[in-house]
């Protein structure tokens, strides 16, 4: 791309998306820092992939032990795709109960 599209405001779509999912990632980890359970699923998703920041296996682990303080399947979607969320397994799990 030259510098007159540059100047139009025209940008590839590659680096429009790594700038939203590296936002997206500071945006959830200022959320986790702050003890939202959901979003310390998420950051630990986003390490454990290397989406919107390097992959980091430790800091992975460290975000899930967090989050698994208070959801208890939260250990279960750490290797799932960023954005699958621990509600989704709360919600298989209420369902196999249902039909014990």
């Amino acid at each position: 791309m030259d510098g007159a599209d540059r100047r139009k405001g025209r940008f590839p779509l590659r680096e429009v998306v790594t700038e939203c999912t590296r936002r997206w990632f500071q945006d959830a980890l200022k959320e986790a820092m702050a003890g939202d359970a959901a979003m310390q699923v998420l950051v630990a998703q986003m390490y454990q992939s290397g989406y919107g920041t390097p992959k980091n296996e430790q800091k992975a682990s460290t975000w899930i032990s967090k989050a698994s303080r208070y959801r208890a399947s939260a250990r279960r979607v750490s290797n799932k795709h960023p954005g699958f969320d621990a509600s989704d397994s709360d919600s298989d799990d209420e369902k196999n109960n249902l039909n014990l």
